[in-house]
């Protein structure tokens, strides 16, 4: 967590508004494996990290609400009894839906004033977005005794983002910035929505992103193109989700779908499976194993579920030429971000410039290269 971050939305907060704070920081997150899923009920294996959103927020008695984006610069005041989602791509509107969520509930919100700050690096799949719903909703359930438990905030989280921001996210990205556990990745069944934690000893080893800049047009349609071709396979198998596929009740239907969408259900039914082998790896304390599930990952999504792009399977391989690297893979929802590797501590830095400069040469643009920790869950700063 920073206490830059904390210090500089405490400060201008007290000048603004002349009271005293509550003070929220709200992790981002990574995933360790387990990418596409998590809307196919199945497993992830994320962690909330040491980046994140700080959130100054209090009661007002102005009549209405003020809400403050410190880095946008960006200002807005809205009444409680008239909201509705701004347009599409406005950062007020993660504020707006959770608060119109709460609302569904039954439950009395009051007005307040909120002011947050972030440093998770942007467009790099680390869900800024869901640690701002998570910051937001722990706010308010604190400062009006909504008593709502962490699993119902972060359903509003989720419901917020669905009717308010217009993405259909699975549950991921606000349970790990809700529930993260220092040093520990959250193995979660996104069907029950449930999660065993896993203490990682990453030993002489350390967790490096390297985020492409860059962000291709298709995603936000090929996410939906391969949503719905998981549901359409799912349905002619007779079955819930893909969570509940073998490979060879997919085979058995190999004549009924398309190469391609054979390929994406296919994909689904190995990366649920490698998150459980992963599992298994992190309990025996073998890097070199999780490290190689890591790489089928990249492998799976660049080729079968076809999500990758030209920038991230260029880290990978950069990656895949480096001893020193046991695994790396692409990490969200696709087609730009970032790749995430498993690198040794003593050799990091001279990979990551290594990479760098030869991502420079391809593409005639920088990489940006960030070491992360995981770190705690969604909670409030004293």
């Amino acid at each position: 967590m920073s206490k830059t971050l904390v210090q500089d939305v405490k400060k201008k907060f007290i000048e603004t508004f002349k009271t005293d704070p509550l003070l929220i920081f709200s992790p981002g997150r990574i995933n360790i494996i387990g990418e596409h899923t998590d809307y196919n009920d199945g497993f992830v294996f994320p962690a909330a990290v040491d980046k994140g959103i700080a959130a100054a927020i209090q009661k007002s008695d102005s009549g209405s609400c003020t809400a403050i984006a410190l880095d946008l610069d960006s200002t807005i005041e809205f009444d409680l009894d008239k909201l509705k989602p701004s347009k599409e791509g406005s950062w007020e509107n993660y504020v707006f839906g959770v608060v119109a969520e709460i609302q569904n509930r039954n439950k009395i919100v009051g007005d307040f004033n909120i002011i947050f700050k972030g440093n998770i690096p942007g467009g790099a799949g680390m869900s800024s977005s869901a640690a701002l719903e998570n910051s937001v909703v722990f706010g308010l359930n604190e400062l009006f005794d909504l008593g709502l438990s962490k699993q119902e905030m972060i359903l509003i989280s989720q419901k917020a983002e669905h009717n308010y921001v217009g993405v259909n996210c699975g549950i991921m990205d606000q349970y790990a910035s809700m529930f993260g556990v220092k040093h520990t990745a959250l193995h979660l069944d996104c069907r029950t929505v449930e999660s065993k934690p896993y203490t990682i000893d990453f030993k002489d080893y350390e967790l490096m992103l390297i985020n492409t800049n860059v962000k291709h047009s298709l995603s936000d349609s090929a996410y939906n193109d391969r949503r719905s071709a998981c549901e359409s396979i799912s349905e002619l198998l007779g079955i819930k989700a893909l969570r509940d596929a073998t490979e060879a009740d997919l085979e058995a239907i190999i004549d009924k779908v398309t190469p391609a969408n054979y390929q994406k259900a296919l994909y689904v039914i190995q990366e649920n499976a490698r998150t459980i082998k992963a599992a298994q790896a992190i309990d025996n304390n073998d890097l070199e194993t999780l490290g190689q599930l890591i790489y089928q990952s990249h492998n799976g999504l660049s080729n079968q579920y076809k999500v990758s792009c030209d920038e991230l399977d260029f880290l990978v391989e950069q990656a895949k030429k480096n001893k020193h690297v046991l695994g790396a893979r692409m990490m969200g929802g696709g087609f730009g971000g970032c790749t995430i590797n498993l690198v040794a501590k003593k050799e990091a830095k001279t990979f990551s410039e290594i990479a760098a400069k030869a991502y420079k040469n391809k593409f005639g643009k920088e990489c940006s290269v960030y070491f992360i920790e995981l770190s705690q869950g969604t909670h409030i700063v004293k």
